[in-house]
């Protein structure tokens, strides 16, 4: 099963919700944990894992040649991303927007394009106790998120629970992590900021077709706007966080919430479980 932890702002906490979810299922469920937020994972924080392996991640990028190239710009029109111009009888190449998709090379009529490897980030792999842990770094200054995430992704095992730390926001990177769930849970907070990036994350999953759920989190002043939302939408509300000193203090400690209170490990499994229910109940649909 894949479960993914989004949000459609940051700032929600939704690393606390993912990590918690890991800490409290890790001596019943077989976890397999993916930090997907690759501009700038923090789950290893709060789970502190052993990196035992690091990898590159290459995306592949057009080389010209310009012996074999007549400048008929077949390349510029089946990019979709605005990665190649071609003007008068020069070929330009925007390397930062290119997706890697192998569309240009592919329909090339003189075969004058090949593709080459430019480093995009690494992939660190390890373990958190019994949680299989993995996480992507972007390279600083690299703005294609979405190559990455799809590699770390690649690692995922169909016999383990998987939980997916999605990026913040309703961008590709989101769409890329998020895909293929089994079920969102959506992290929020009772704020008008709140509301509003929930609701476009709710429009994303129904576009990609991913049953989900919502934790409102730091709750306790404004839940009236989300929960009145949730109830005209047909969403669970599934978890209230209480907006706490003490949970904040952990949490910059780097300390995982059911680690500091580990009365809240029970919450925690509950809301798994809440979770497994609602899938099986769109399967039987």
């Amino acid at each position: 099963m894949i479960i993914s932890i989004a949000s459609g702002k940051g700032g929600t906490g939704k690393t606390l919700v993912a990590t918690s979810l890991a800490l409290s299922l890790k001596d019943s469920e077989s976890i397999q944990f993916m930090d997907c937020d690759v501009e700038e994972p923090n789950a290893h924080i709060l789970l502190k894992p052993e990196i035992e392996y690091s990898q590159p991640v290459t995306i592949l990028v057009p080389e010209i040649d310009k012996e074999k190239c007549n400048f008929c710009g077949k390349c510029a029109e089946v990019c979709e991303f605005n990665a190649i111009a071609v003007i008068n009888e020069s070929v330009l190449t925007f390397t930062e927007l290119c997706h890697g998709c192998g569309a240009c090379s592919y329909f090339c009529p003189q075969k004058a394009i090949t593709e080459t490897g430019r480093e995009a980030g690494v992939i660190e792999r390890g373990n958190a106790g019994t949680v299989e842990f993995l996480h992507g770094k972007l390279t600083i200054g690299e703005v294609m998120a979405p190559p990455l995430i799809r590699q770390i992704k690649e690692y995922q095992k169909d016999d383990k629970l998987v939980l997916i730390d999605v990026p913040p926001g309703t961008s590709c990177p989101v769409v890329e992590a998020v895909k293929d769930s089994d079920f969102c849970l959506l992290v929020t907070e009772p704020t008008p900021f709140g509301l509003n990036d929930l609701s476009m994350a709710v429009d994303m999953l129904r576009e990609l077709d991913v049953l989900c759920g919502v934790v409102i989190n730091r709750s306790g002043n404004g839940d009236e706007m989300i929960e009145e939302y949730c109830k005209e939408q047909n969403i669970p509300i599934l978890m209230y966080i209480p907006l706490d000193i003490n949970i904040a203090r952990a949490y910059s400690k780097g300390i995982g919430l059911v680690e500091a209170m580990p009365e809240w490990r029970e919450s925690f499994i509950k809301l798994y479980n809440e979770i497994i229910g609602l899938t099986a109940e769109r399967q039987a649909a």
